[in-house]
């Protein structure tokens, strides 16, 4: 074995330990932990106030954590409230350890994120019960997380092999996220059609190399072909449960509200407001860039052809308007 084959082992044997930062301003309380938490063979770390804590945790994220409410300079309560409401830190796990007896403190507590509350003096047992309960807890939500990282990664890769569609998803997204954000979705919403919006042509991954890099026309099999990818796209992402909110956007990119697209056929009332959206912006990019057979038209004349188009029955006409009326501002004195 190599040295650099056995430290990366290392490496990842070390970071296969859960770290466990505990934030208490009384020093013997953070030792009493301590002690409990030894056999356990966590790596632990040690913050005395709450500014310390924040600090380190943007340094190094832990696995959870262990917080006191009535620290000097930055109470419990806020660094509770700044962790949660932080997408990056919001899934790491916080324990309230306090002696605090109050409803009210509990509530509060609750209310700003905290995943568990126990009262000082403690159960060592049941301490060590919930710690472990919610790294389970943690390490599952990781692994989605990896899982969602490598379906996003295959994406990038698909573009990546074609000159020709590089950036398109990316710019797909952007145009839809900006569309969702003058039609007045909710931040979920957008997050929603954003991450939507970047997978929607993963299916092509199952598309022949041949016909996606094709510079003559298709031929109607060849076009039959390429039609089945939203649904590949569905069958590679049904399986992961957080995707379950990107599917529509997936599967239905290319259906049309007269109910002449594909793959299923629906018509205006039965598609979602996230695919119609990610269909406009993906037939406006697919105008407006360059092709192997074809050079990209301007934004201006791409809106002319919506406004020529808009009551075809392929996109939803009030959205298609106000997406019109972007484009011409956005690209007035160009």
């Amino acid at each position: 074995m190599s040295a650099a084959t056995y430290t990366s082992l290392i490496t990842d044997e070390v970071q296969s330990v859960p770290k466990v930062l505990i934030v208490d301003d009384n020093e013997t309380n953070v030792e009493l932990i301590c002690m409990h938490l030894k056999p356990l063979n966590y790596q632990i770390h040690k913050a005395y106030d709450g500014d310390q804590a924040l600090q380190m945790v943007a340094k190094d994220e832990p696995d959870l954590i262990l917080l006191d409410l009535m620290m000097p300079r930055i109470s419990g309560y806020e660094v509770c409230q700044r962790l949660k409401s932080d997408p990056k830190t919001a899934l790491i796990p916080i324990i309230i350890i306090t002696a605090l007896r109050e409803l009210d403190d509990k509530i509060k507590a609750m209310d700003l994120g905290a995943d568990d509350f126990l009262i000082k003096p403690f159960n060592k047992i049941e301490l060590l019960t919930r710690i472990r309960s919610l790294l389970r807890m943690k390490q599952l939500y990781d692994e989605l997380d990896h899982s969602e990282s490598v379906v996003f990664a295959l994406a990038e890769t698909l573009e990546a092999k074609d000159i020709y569609t590089r950036g398109h998803s990316e710019r797909v997204s952007k145009y839809s996220v900006i569309l969702a954000r003058e039609l007045g979705l909710s931040v979920e919403e957008i997050e929603v059609i954003k991450k939507g919006a970047l997978l929607h042509d993963i299916g092509k991954i199952g598309v022949k190399d041949t016909v996606l890099n094709k510079i003559d026309k298709l031929t109607p099999e060849e076009i039959a072909h390429i039609r089945t990818h939203p649904a590949r796209g569905f069958e590679i992402c049904k399986t992961l449960k957080s995707f379950k909110k990107f599917l529509p956007i997936i599967r239905w990119h290319h259906e049309r509200i007269d109910g002449k697209g594909h793959p299923d056929g629906l018509t205006g009332d039965q598609l979602p407001v996230a695919a119609k959206i990610c269909s406009v912006a993906d037939a406006f990019d697919a105008m407006t860039s360059n092709r192997p057979y074809r050079k990209g038209i301007s934004p201006q004349q791409a809106a002319s052809i919506f406004e020529r188009e808009m009551t075809t029955g392929q996109w939803e006409p009030e959205i298609v308007k106000i997406f019109i009326a972007l484009v011409r501002r956005s690209y007035k004195d160009k």
